[in-house]
């Protein structure tokens, strides 16, 4: 069987089309018409990934990705009306691991439910000593995608894992930002996104003592940031 989607949208056309379209790519798909079910769902049917719409009756998509993060880890792409950049930022801070603009092509969406889960694919070729980053009191677990501090693990949503890996791995180096989200999340980086700044601000919440004067991620004024492996 194929990797089970979640979807969540009240456009029952809209619905109908994804769900013949994934499954002829061997998903298994589940969906939802509203958010008032959707933990519950998650607990059920253990989806792999959730397309999330913003604009749902009743409890919004932006409601229903609060409560999710606050419970699971399980990947989420939100779907936005075009042009709304609030609702993505927003969706970005609250966790969500990709947008897409409405319209889009079921293609489109494949696209990024493959990239997405890719993502989260576990290494299997490399050997231990490649599959930990150490720096100071912060492990990079890139087998179990998990960052340790201390000792303690810290959550982390799959592009935060990536962004802070691909910065890991470049210790004081500096990355411009579009270089460090294309290195991040492949070809699917739009470079017109200001997502990474979010990205940054949230890791930063979580890795430094003050996040209002950073010392592990570094940022460099007019190029990009750098990880500082002994702040």
């Amino acid at each position: 069987m194929g990797k089970k989607v979640l979807l969540v949208d009240d456009d029952e056309k809209l619905r109908k089309l994804l769900v013949e379209y994934l499954v002829g790519y061997d998903f298994q798909v589940v969906t939802l018409a509203d958010g008032e079910a959707v933990l519950k769902t998650i607990k059920k049917e253990e989806p792999e990934i959730i397309i999330l719409d913003v604009m749902l009756p009743g409890k919004d998509g932006l409601e229903v990705l609060k409560e999710v993060r606050m419970e699971s880890h399980v990947p989420i792409i939100m779907l936005t009306a075009k042009g709304e950049e609030a609702d993505r930022v927003v969706g970005l801070e609250l966790g969500a691991d990709d947008y897409l603009p409405k319209p889009f092509s079921p293609r489109e969406l494949l696209a990024r439910i493959k990239a997405v889960l890719r993502r989260l694919e576990p290494k299997t070729d490399a050997d231990e000593e490649t599959l930990r980053i150490e720096a100071g009191n912060l492990v990079l677990d890139k087998a179990g995608q998990r960052l340790l501090i201390q000792g303690r693990e810290v959550p982390l949503s799959s592009t935060e894992y990536r962004v802070l890996k691909v910065l890991m791995e470049n210790p004081n180096r500096v990355l411009s930002r579009d270089r460090l989200m294309t290195l991040a999340r492949g070809k699917d980086f739009m470079a017109f996104d200001r997502s990474i700044d979010v990205h940054i601000s949230k890791l930063r919440a979580k890795l430094e003592s003050d996040p209002r004067s950073p010392k592990r991620i570094k940022t460099i004024w007019g190029t990009g940031y750098m990880f500082v492996s002994s702040p």
